[in-house]
């Protein structure tokens, strides 16, 4: 999702929706409590704890510490009382191997616990208990990293960029504040609960605050004649907030499922600030409103700032991208989506388009909630649901893969968007594809020729995502869903077989990672061919929390005490990843300008790591651009640097600026040599050499240099080094890229796009 400025260019998702078929969340059923580890044993039956009679040193009387302070394990007090625990095991340990001679000791305990483990062998929790040295035994229970459960921040390693610099996931991000211009941040969602959370100044309409949503404000110049405030009723800015700062593992239920791992924002511990320029169900701002919210975000005191939103970019002199461009100057880190008009060059929006914006491009997280859905002879296959209706009991009914060759569609099966032969669905599941029409058409179309339900089969790698509807009239009224490519693929021959579509919904956990997303906009930049976007985020069913206001009706959803949770996708929902690693880095380094935040998770992200869009493999290049040809590993127009890693940039040792080296427009009939100024600044905190070069250049007439090709700079210290571009007569026609490496030693700490158009 990517929320559109009032301009002359503003339907994106409109779009999307042509191009594609809409990519909405589906609207949350009532959700329900649930046991949260069912799926999950939460013991092992081969091994044991046993406390043995006597309390440990912590709490017995004589070697409990005093208030503040820790055990004296150099008293005689304490060694007499250790050596008498020791006694005890012992006498423990040679009662076992008289009386349970397979149990193994594993491990010994007399701080928190008087206490042994055990590895049972076969032994019974009663026959360890038959010892007069026994106070109690039990299975060893088995815990699960939460952290490192949830999909989007295992790809960014978040849970390990935490641990970094003295900070822990429980601080998080603490204490930096992030302004979110959206639609509004519901803070009755338990993701923003403030318990625990100092007490703050809270301003604005504090009716929508507390001490973790700190700032609750309206921009919107017909808000006091409509009575719009700064709530959220729209879902996308709580979402968005929840991606970016989510407390630290909150429980989750969507459309009654309960999520395996309980998820936490980018930056947990950080403040949100809510600037509403979308309020109640207002689908566009226009720049004033955007200024607006920026200007008040800056007076109120955010660190960062993140604008899911985009309209169509007026090159140099759009105000709206240098208003981002002298925030940044003004040291706020601000994260923007690139849009979602991909895929091909050109399809980047304002602010995006800012050189000093952080913008952000979508890959894939592997996972969802679907439908199981199960074909004879072939599998049970996970489904996504969305706008449209879904089966009131499981169904089950002949399979139909709809074929026409004629039509783009997934290996030849039908996109349904023309009108099909009468009756040739009768009592049928359709499987068609998605592609050249919406959703509302084709499901509509397999409906009018008997289809009982339609399972509409992904165009494009990765996951199944929800299926939006196009709010025309007459709406298909037959349950419908979306499933992957693959699984498109692998049905084409089972015709007629039988296949049941489950009420119960479940949680899929898939290998579908870092697939780029189709609908990412690309650069250049229009006028200045600059490079964009800057990296890439997970932006592909992302797991956030909605309001608890249905947006359509206004009424109030049931969400139960876990709020309301779902699963949206758009570079919306990647740039709150940036916003949420830039509070992180802030927290880490708060001496570090907003340049050098935004080079930090720019310059050290993961390169080669992303795959094709429509195959879902490594790709060597843009192929969906001819008569371009990029024959490096990357396409810095499509990735930028590569999909960012927290834990890289709170661990970076260098600042380059800008993060992206472009020399613009390059005519291709006479030779040119350019030469652009790049600022490396020494982060570490100690004196560093760094030696420079340059990597994967696509060549075909143009090449690179850095000069020189050493820094060596004490701790905080700068210095400039040049990057040269010189292009031959009749140097190939359209985008040129390498990249310039920093190293340290034998090991990379940096790297930075360098691009030039020829024309």
């Amino acid at each position: 999702m990517h929320k559109v400025l009032r301009s002359p260019i503003f339907a994106l998702l409109l779009a999307l929706m042509l191009s594609f078929g809409s990519m909405l969340p589906a609207r949350a059923a009532v959700i329900v409590e649930s046991d949260r580890r069912v799926s999950q044993p939460g013991y092992t039956s081969q091994y044991a704890v046993v406390q043995l009679v006597g309390a440990p040193l912590s709490t017995y009387s004589k070697t409990k510490p005093a208030p503040g302070k820790k055990i004296n394990f150099s008293s005689s007090t304490t060694k007499s009382y250790r050596a008498l625990l020791a006694a005890r095991r012992n006498e423990y340990k040679q009662w076992l191997s008289a009386n349970a001679p397979k149990a193994q000791v594993t491990g010994e305990y007399e701080i928190s616990l008087n206490a042994l483990t055990v590895k049972l062998n076969g032994t019974t929790l009663a026959t360890l208990r038959a010892s007069s040295l026994v106070q109690r035994v039990e299975y060893q229970g088995l815990y699960y990293t939460t952290g490192h459960d949830d999909p989007d921040l295992e790809i960014i390693d978040a849970a390990q960029a935490w641990a970094k610099n003295g900070s822990t996931a429980a601080t998080a991000g603490q204490g930096v504040k992030v302004g979110i211009v959206d639609s509004g941040i519901d803070v009755t969602h338990p993701c923003f609960d403030d318990a625990g959370y100092p007490e703050v100044a809270e301003r604005g309409d504090t009716r929508f605050t507390n001490n973790k949503v700190i700032v609750a404000r309206v921009f919107y110049n017909k808000a006091q004649v409509q009575g719009q405030t700064a709530q959220a009723i729209d879902d996308h800015g709580t979402h968005v907030a929840g991606t970016v700062a989510c407390n630290l593992h909150t429980p989750a239920v969507v459309d009654g499922v309960d999520i395996p791992y309980d998820p936490s924002g980018v930056a947990p511990r950080a403040l949100l600030g809510n600037y509403n320029v979308f309020p109640g169900q207002v689908a566009s701002a226009r720049s004033e409103d955007i200024l607006n919210a920026l200007e008040s975000a800056y007076r109120d005191g955010m660190d960062v700032i993140n604008m899911s939103l985009g309209g169509g970019a007026s090159g140099k002199q759009d105000l709206l991208t240098m208003a981002v461009d002298n925030l940044d100057v003004a040291n706020v880190v601000v994260a923007v989506s690139a849009g979602n008009n991909g895929p091909g060059y050109f399809t980047l929006g304002s602010p995006g388009s800012a050189a000093r914006a952080l913008t952000a491009g979508a890959s894939t997280v592997p996972h969802f909630v679907g439908a199981p859905v199960t074909v004879a002879g072939k599998g049970t296959f996970g489904a996504a649901s969305g706008d449209f209706a879904t089966v009131k009991e499981p169904l089950t009914a002949p399979l139909d893969a709809v074929t026409d060759t004629t039509t783009a569609g997934v290996n030849g099966l039908s996109t349904a968007c023309s009108a099909l032969p009468a009756g040739s669905l009768a009592g049928e599941i359709a499987l068609i594809s998605r592609g050249a029409c919406t959703f509302s058409t084709k499901i509509r179309n397999a409906q009018t020729v008997g289809a009982v339900a339609v399972l509409v089969a992904n165009n494009v790698a990765g996951d199944p995502v929800a299926m939006g509807a196009d709010g025309t009239p007459n709406q298909p009224t037959v349950p419908a869903y979306q499933v992957g490519q693959n699984t498109g693929k692998a049905l084409l021959d089972a015709d007629g077989a039988a296949t049941t579509i489950s009420l119960v919904l479940q949680y899929f956990r898939t290998e579908n990672v870092d697939i780029m997303a189709g609908f990412s906009s690309q650069g250049p930049s229009d006028v200045d061919f600059r490079v964009k976007p800057d990296v890439v985020a997970p932006g592909v069913n992302v797991l956030s929390s909605v309001t608890a206001n249905d947006p359509v009706s206004g009424d109030s959803r049931n969400c139960g005490a876990t709020g309301c949770w779902a699963f949206f996708q758009g570079t919306s929902m990647a740039a709150p990843h940036l916003a949420g690693s830039a509070a992180v880095v802030r927290d880490q380094h708060p001496t570090w300008s907003a340049a050098q935040v935004r080079s930090a998770i720019v310059n050290t992200a993961e390169q080669g790591v992303l795959k094709d869009y429509k195959t879902g493999v490594k790709t060597t290049g843009a192929t969906n651009n001819p008569p371009y040809a990029i024959t490096t590993a990357t396409d810095v127009l499509v990735e930028g640097a590569g999909r960012e890693n927290l834990d890289n940039a709170v661990s970076a040792v260098v600042a380059i600026e800008p993060v992206s080296v472009s020399f613009g427009a390059t005519p291709s009939g006479s030779g040119t040599t350019k030469r652009a100024a790049v600022r490396l600044t020494n982060l570490s905190g100690a004196a560093q050499t760094f030696t420079l070069g340059i990597r994967d250049s696509t060549g075909r007439g143009v090449t690179y240099s850095v000069s020189p090709a050493t820094a060596s700079l004490g701790a905080g210290a700068s210095t400039t080094v040049f990057v040269t571009m010189s292009a031959a007569k009749g140097a190939g026609f359209g985008p040129n890229q390498a990249t310039l490496f920093v190293n340290s030693g034998t090991t990379e700490v940096a790297h930075a796009a360098v691009f030039t158009f020829v024309k």
